[in-house]
Order: structure tokens, then sequence, then C-alpha cells
């Protein structure tokens, strides 16, 4: 019997609830205290729990390198696309406006902030698990008994 059972059942709980959480950080950060920077950190959180109670390689089959490092380009490319979009018609770098020119209600500035926020979730949650992943899978300097 593994003697870990407890602490693995616990995080099989806990970390879509760290998730789900991360994702409510996202979303209510047009309204309140949060974001993307915020929300990345508590998703890569989870992983980084995932990780510590099943192990590396477990890790990394359920969140491979080559989709963190796609990860991160990809929520670059968001943010500085959504920059390059509001240039494209016609107004000034980040100028969500451009998005809704005609509404009353700023719907522009939901949709630009919503999607610069969401390539920086994206950026930062694959950053912070590269770092992890980086340190996490460092070779063990041999001792001198090992020689």
């Amino acid at each position: 019997m593994n003697p870990h059972v407890i602490l693995r059942v616990v995080a099989k709980m806990l970390i879509p609830l760290i998730a789900l959480f991360a994702f409510y950080v996202q979303f209510h950060g047009d309204f309140g205290p949060g974001g993307g920077f915020q929300a990345g950190v508590i998703f890569a959180s989870s992983i980084i729990l995932y990780a510590l109670i099943f192990g590396m390689a477990a890790a990394k089959k359920a969140m491979p390198p080559s989709w963190v490092r796609i990860g991160m380009s990809l929520g670059v490319l968001l943010y500085g696309g959504t920059g390059v979009a509001t240039w494209l018609l016609g107004g000034n770098f980040l100028d969500y406006t451009r998005f809704a020119p005609e509404s009353t209600h700023a719907a522009g500035q939901h949709w630009g902030i919503f999607s610069v926020e969401l390539g920086v979730l994206c950026t930062v949650a694959c950053a912070m698990l590269a770092i992890f992943y980086a340190f996490g899978s460092r070779v063990q300097d041999l001792s001198d008994e090992d020689w």
C-alpha cells in the first residue's frame, strides 16, 4: 500500500479547485482585484502541486514541455497581437475602443482587456512551469562516494 494515499486523494480534490479559482481570478479581473498575472501563477501552482505529489514525469506527461514553450509564445503573440490589431484598425497601440467604436458601454475596452489578460495568463502560467521544469529536472551532483 502506498504510504501517501491520503496526500494523493486530497491533492486530486484540490488541484481542480485551484485551477477553477485561477479562472475565477482571470474572469473577475475586469471588475475587481485579479487578472492575468495572478491567475497564471495560481494555475501554474496547480500543475506544480501535481508534480510535487505525483512526480515530475507525470506532470510532464500531463503538461508537456513543448506545450509550455508554445503557450509562452502564444501568450506573447496574443498580447502583442491585440495591440497590432488596434493599429490596423486605425488607433494607437492597445487603444481598445477601436474594437467597438460604435458602442456606448465600452464593449471594445472589455474585449481588449480580456484578450490582453488572457495572453498574460498564458504567458505567466507557462513561464512559471518552464522555470519549475528547469529546476525540477536538474540532475543531482555526484557525491564523493559515488565516484
